[in-house]
Parts: structure tokens; sequence; C-alpha cells
């Protein structure tokens, strides 16, 4: 199984690429895609949309996990940040990719058992459960990778077949 992981935003997008095999998670590519400030809105989203459809399309995966942010300490960047979610769930599904969208809290429970785990608690375990010689970074790729994880945590699981 390959998760796709996406950390939406407008500005930098943070993505990570999970396989799982026989319970053994491997860390096939993560980063960011980052978009031209100087450009329009709908320019940076069709941008922001190119670049995950060629990450769908280099890895093939089985479902992208998205982080869904309910709550936003600057209002400015509630709207820029849904707007850029509805274009990654909107590439997702012209590619026949399954969607499924996970809490920061449900994140970090996942990954380390504790759904109010700082950042570092998360990079450090996703650092450990993917084998990686060095924490995630930058963090935006960082929580990528743990909804990718995320994602195939659930379908793994027995409940998620009810």
């Amino acid at each position: 199984m390959i998760s796709l992981g996406i950390d939406p935003g407008t500005a930098t997008t943070g993505y990570g690429v999970v396989a799982e095999k026989e319970g053994v998670l491997t860390c096939l590519k993560y980063g960011v895609v980052e978009t031209d400030k100087s450009l329009s809105p709908s320019r940076r989203l069709n941008d922001l949309s190119t670049k995950i459809d060629a990450l769908i399309r280099e890895f093939s995966p089985d479902l992208l996990a998205i982080e869904n942010v309910y709550f936003f300490k600057n209002s400015k960047t509630a709207i820029p940040v849904s707007q850029a979610k509805g274009a990654v769930m909107l590439t997702a599904e012209k590619t026949g990719t399954s969607v499924c969208e996970f809490t920061p809290l449900e994140i970090k429970m996942s990954i380390t058992g504790y759904g109010r785990a700082d950042k570092k608690q998360v990079q450090e375990m996703i650092k450990i459960m993917l084998n990686l010689k060095e924490k995630p970074a930058p963090s935006d790729a960082a929580d990528a990778l743990g909804a990718a994880i995320c994602g195939i945590i659930k379908e793994k699981s027995p409940l998620s077949a009810e």
C-alpha cells in the first residue's frame, strides 16, 4: 500500500509518500510544494494542483491522506489553506485516488499515542517509524508524512472494514 500525505497550504504544501509492505513502513519521498507569491491565487492553486498531480502519477498512491484543520490561529490563512486543500482533493478525485481526511489531533494520536504531542515528539516518532537518519523537515513535510502514516494505519485497521 502507498499513501500520499498532504499538509495543505497556498505558499507551502507539505507532502510525504509512505509505502507499507508486510507491516514495514518505508518513506519513498517527502518535501514541500511551493508556489510563487507573485502569481494570482487561481494560478497558485493551479500550480499546486499540477505538482500534486505529478506526485500522484509518479507514485500511484492507494490513498491521499490530507490534514483537515478546523481551527486557525490567523483567520487570514483559513480561506487560502481551505482553497489549497480543495485543489488537492479535486486533483486526487480527478485521478481516481481515494481521499481520507484527518485532524492534527488524529494524526498525533496515531503517531505518538498522544493527541497533544508537540511537533518535536511527532517528528521523532516519524523518524523512528520510517527508519530515517534524521527528523523529517521542514515541519510541513513532517506533518504530511504523519498524515500518510495515519492513512495507512486507518486502512490497515480491522475497524476500517466495517
